[in-house]
């Protein structure tokens, strides 16, 4: 087991405690504060891992309590003086002709401060070249030189982790009692140092490694225990943390702004970034913790099952009372029971139940209740998911919401003109789901709901100048920006953005390319641009080698008449289409209003069907994408990836037709917004329901039916005398009989619409059961 900290002022602060020292203090041996801590430490066994008395711990608890009026300790004899750090009499004397690059540099090396002269050095270079001086550090420390035959280039050093912080401590996921037992696992990264005068292409990075190697081992020697997780801070005014995320170190969160004395709750200091550094990937379960705790990787499989999913994807939701974020967790629960339907259908009249939504859905615009932190916990459980991935796709898209019939709700916006110049009311939804390779949903990572304004026509001409920040498209921007600061949480998993056609513009390949560089976009293109080549894009793509033959399935479409804006589409019936695969590098120039903008390299990844069948549309797509495309297998890569963009198409639908959400009808938008959050999380959730069923139905089915779902399923296979629901395949397929599935042995798999339709009657015959067994 785990070794916990000595708890010694909770100790001391027990009532037969206060009085055992009380005691000593009438005695008069005890005249020295000093001495008395020594007795105090022996008597309650106040010892670190090596045997070593804890003075120091015990004299500043001893003081707290002093000053909580439970007794007068000794006063010390004279007053200290201020202690000052051991110093060299000069500078520290510049490194001499270090290279531009880090493997150019011989010799480099970690030396262990144990020495006074060693240690009058580190003091020397950090008060005099790092922002915050020497310290005074904290607790066990540990303290390294950068050493080289170019002479000294900075140095590091460690000492007790930061008491309180909410973003770690919500990230490792201990309690308040876990935390004060436990935090001497943790261990904080208080200097890293690199001369000012150096400039040495990843020499920060490389530091960084070789010190994570020898840290643990030097701890270890030095205070007999194994340090589990590090931790650091960044000035974000001064620096990028760019290092720390190259060296694999985790973004967390941010401080407050206080100090570690800051008592006054004054948060006068610098907000700075968290970064932390497991040195045990399984340092939660050394630790005691329970499984799944905390913000670390989740398999898919983990946490949706039975009616725990709802606790999990909106239980943390910081809506300003906790009371609003349990009943959230409660309408979630019945809605997904029945999608679709109106709140007062969903709890069959309840008015408690009705009244306790309206509640929470009507707060008044400027409350907690927002979009954005109803789906904040979801985001958190989706980007663990995501951990435990090695590749995501983050699709990206938009689609709207019309709610021309809410004549009297406030602050919707313009989406579309008729032909008679009518216009229509409602919301824009611009969101991004997160799938795995296989098309899985793990869950949304991004929504922005807006209420866009109508343009006039002096405004649509000046556009091409309007900054990007104002445009439209900006909103394809911030998401693939939101996929970085994603990126930072998970510098294990490769993140790969996908967009069709609207998603190609000049803008967003130029703020990948300054901005983005670690993860990558797959964008349809739509814009026949200009090359540095005699040709341009598209033509460009068309007369490169071919280098593969494939074949696509493209799935049948529905006919759909004309409707506002959009055209009318025919009926197009399921086929395989035979295609020819290339792919070149070609290099985009920039626009002509955007001149002033380097051109850009990037890979173009072109399909064409060359015979299609006669009354057919030609498939032809070209796919720009900065992967790197070395081989034919890329290049199929992307193109299955691509193929996978349609995902949240699906999505949009079952947000629509599955969850009725263009039926939802409240007063004002930032109300329809907080309605439209909660419905989001429910369709991934049908979605996932179907999608697990096809691609991995041989998990068990308590993935995601309750047990009570299960009970009836299995009651109505017997009935039927069909396959039991012992795996999740076998239960979704007797959900979709029950919407009116056939499963005939030329039926497709059961799609979304049967699949709700059969769950709502699942949940009938579960009502049924509950009323029978009652």
């Amino acid at each position: 087991g785990m070794e916990t900290q000595s708890q010694i002022k909770r100790k001391l602060s027990q009532t037969e405690s206060i009085e055992y020292v009380c005691k000593l203090l009438e005695d008069t041996e005890y005249k020295f504060l000093i001495n008395l801590a020594d007795e105090i430490c022996h008597h309650f066994n106040f010892f670190n891992f090596r045997g070593i008395v804890q003075r120091s711990g015990c004299m500043k608890a001893l003081r707290e309590l002093e000053k909580e009026g439970h007794f007068i300790l000794p006063k010390p004899p004279r007053k200290s003086e201020k202690k000052t750090p051991r110093r060299l009499d000069s500078p520290v004397p510049l490194p001499q002709s270090v290279p531009s690059k880090v493997g150019q540099i011989h010799d480099l090396d970690l030396l262990l401060v144990e020495t006074e002269e060693n240690m009058r050095i580190w003091n020397e270079l950090m008060i005099r070249e790092h922002p915050r001086g020497a310290g005074p550090l904290v607790g066990r420390q540990i303290r390294y030189l950068v050493k080289s035959e170019c002479g000294y280039l900075g140095g590091f050093s460690f000492s007790s982790a930061a008491l309180q912080l909410q973003d770690r401590d919500r990230w490792i996921g201990w309690n308040l009692e876990a935390r004060r037992e436990l935090l001497q696992y943790v261990v904080n990264m208080s200097r890293f140092l690199i001369r000012p005068s150096i400039s040495c292409q990843n020499l920060a990075t490389r530091l960084l490694g070789m010190v994570i190697r020898r840290f643990p081992k030097d701890f270890e020697a030095r205070y007999g225990y194994d340090p589990l997780l590090l931790e650091t801070f960044v000035d974000i005014s001064h620096y990028s943390g760019g290092c720390y995320r190259a060296a694999n170190w985790q973004w967390i969160g941010k401080t407050k702004g206080r100090g570690r004395q800051d008592h006054l709750n004054r948060a006068d200091k610098t907000v700075k970034d968290i970064y932390v550094y497991p040195l045990d990937n399984d340092f939660r379960h050394k630790l005691g913790l329970p499984k799944n705790c905390g913000l670390d990787a989740l398999e898919i499989t983990s946490n949706i099952e039975g009616e725990s999913w709802a606790k999990n994807e909106f239980g943390e939701a910081k809506l300003g009372d906790s009371r609003l974020s349990a009943r959230l967790v409660n309408i979630a629960l019945n809605k997904y029971r029945k999608p679709g339907m109106a709140y007062a259908r969903v709890v069959d009249g309840d008015k408690s139940k009705v009244k306790g939504y309206y509640r929470l859905i009507d707060k008044p615009d400027g409350s907690a209740v927002t979009m954005s932190n109803i789906l904040q916990p979801h985001r958190e459980q989706t980007i663990r998911r995501m951990k435990s991935q090695s590749v995501v796709l983050c699709v990206q898209d938009g689609t709207d919401l019309n709610y021309n019939n809410l004549s009297n709700c406030k602050g919707l916006g313009f989406i579309s003109k008729n032909q008679t110049g009518a216009t229509s009311k409602g919301l824009h939804l611009h969101s991004m789901i997160a799938l795995t390779t296989e098309g899985v949903p793990l869950g949304i990572l991004h929504v922005d709901c807006t209420a866009p304004k109508q343009r006039t026509k002096g405004e649509k001409q000046r556009t091409k100048n309007m900054p990007i920040e104002e445009k439209k498209t900006y909103c394809w921007i911030e998401a693939v920006q939101d996929c970085m600061d994603i990126k930072h949480q998970i510098p294990h998993t490769s993140l790969i953005n996908i967009m069709d056609r609207e998603g190609d513009f000049y803008d967003n390949f130029d703020y990948h390319r300054m901005n983005c560089s670690r993860i990558d976009l797959l964008v349809r293109a739509k814009h026949d641009r200009k090359t540095d080549g005699p040709h341009q894009l598209f033509e460009t793509a068309k007369l490169s080698e071919i280098k593969a033959h494939l074949t696509i399935k493209i799935p049948r479409q529905s006919a759909r008449a004309k409707k506002s804006k959009q055209k009318a589409r025919a009926k197009r019936e399921e086929r395989m289409a035979e295609v020819n695969l290339r792919y070149t590098q070609v290099v985009l120039n920039p626009p002509q209003h955007l001149k002033n903008k380097e051109p850009i390299k990037i890979w173009i990844v072109h399909l064409r069907e060359e015979s299609p069948p006669s009354g057919t549309n030609r498939l032809e797509w070209f796919l720009l994408t900065t992967l790197e495309i070395k081989s034919a297998k890329d290049a199929i890569q992307c193109v299955k990836w691509y193929c996978l963009r349609w995902r949240i198409e699906d999505w949009h639908r079952v947000l629509k037709s599955g969850c009725g959400v263009k039926k939802i009808a409240h007063k004002t938008a930032e109300r329809l917004k907080r309605a439209i959050a909660i419905n989001l999380v429910i369709a991934w959730r049908i979605m996932l329901m179907v999608l697990l069923g096809r691609e991995a139905p041989e998990l068990p089915p308590e993935v995601v039916f309750s047990d009570l779902e299960l009970k009836v399923l299995s009651a109505y296979a017997n009935k039927k005398k069909i396959d039991p629901p012992d795996e999740l395949g076998k239960a979704v397929k007797i959900v979709a009989k029950l919407g009116g599935y056939l499963d005939r042995t030329c039926d497709p798999p059961p799609g979304y619409q049967i699949m709700w339709r059969g769950y709502l009657r699942l949940q009938m015959l579960c009502e049924g059961f509950l009323l029978n067994d009652g």
